[in-house]
């Protein structure tokens, strides 16, 4: 419910910005702070489930002109290492969407650390932030406007804001 995988992407060359959500994702975070390298992400997303608050736009976006989200129902992002940065964390893996597959840094920062206690131990709930660019052209999303080419801009920011679910943390016995 505190999760969110956001975009933006420029409109006739920077006057402005649409913004939009993915309402339908699932991420596997398997982190340790302390040894990063044996740390993974995955991320599934459902294309179809794309929100820009605008109907028409959601519709274009979920055609073949953009996520085909008939043909490529999913956008995948699978982590190869993570390693620790000054700034916090980067993963490096590969990006998947219409079946074309890249190579993607994405950065990110531990955004905070909630504990509790229950009578089966300890629970931990952690936040993460981070960001990407990517261009949708590499990806094979293509369309242009008949009109205004530059209407809808290449580079597409991503957003992705995480807080985990309650981890049972074992404590010895």
């Amino acid at each position: 419910n505190h999760s969110n995988v956001g975009f933006a992407t420029p409109i006739l060359g920077g006057l402005s910005k649409v913004r939009g959500k993915f309402t339908e994702f699932i991420v596997k975070l398997d982190f340790d702070a302390d040894y990063p390298e044996t740390s993974s992400i995955r991320a599934v997303i459902k294309t179809v489930s794309i929100n820009t608050a605008v109907t028409d736009r959601d519709d274009h976006l979920c055609s073949p002109d953009f996520f085909d989200t008939a043909k490529f129902p999913e956008a995948v992002f699978e982590s190869s290492h993570i390693e620790k940065t000054a700034a916090g964390f980067v993963a490096h893996g590969k990006l998947t969407i219409r079946d074309i597959t890249r190579e993607v840094d994405l950065p990110f920062a531990v955004t905070g650390r909630f504990e509790s206690q229950d009578e089966k131990g300890r629970l931990e709930t952690l936040g993460f932030t981070g960001s990407c660019t990517i261009n949708r052209r590499d990806y094979g999303m293509l369309w242009r406007h008949s009109s205004q080419e530059f209407f809808v801009g290449d580079l597409i920011e991503i957003e992705i804001l995480v807080i985990t679910r309650d981890t049972r943390v074992t404590t010895p016995t």
